[in-house]
């Protein structure tokens, strides 16, 4: 089955779309992606995961056109941090 999977850090971002095979779950899809090589940084143990947008779990079935999401944690909150004037 097709689906794709994204990450960005903070100087790269990639979307990959591959070939999984059916039953893959959320783990298997990133690990066959090439994402965990690509970006080291990554740690699926501490890190969020998602499906379209979705907090999803690392043995949640992917099904044929999903879009496997890796998030990074939050570095900052938007709550507390001022606003930066954008001049145009």
């Amino acid at each position: 089955m097709h689906i794709g999977v994204a990450y960005a850090d903070k100087f790269d971002r990639l979307w990959l779309k591959l070939e999984v095979p059916d039953g893959s779950t959320v783990e298997q899809a990133i690990q066959h992606s090439g994402m965990l090589d690509r970006f080291p940084d990554i740690d699926l143990e501490n890190q969020r995961v998602g499906i379209f947008g979705k907090l999803a779990k690392l043995n949640t079935p992917v099904k044929d056109g999903d879009r496997v999401e890796i998030y990074r944690h939050i570095t900052a909150d938007p709550e507390t941090v001022e606003r930066r004037d954008v001049e145009e």
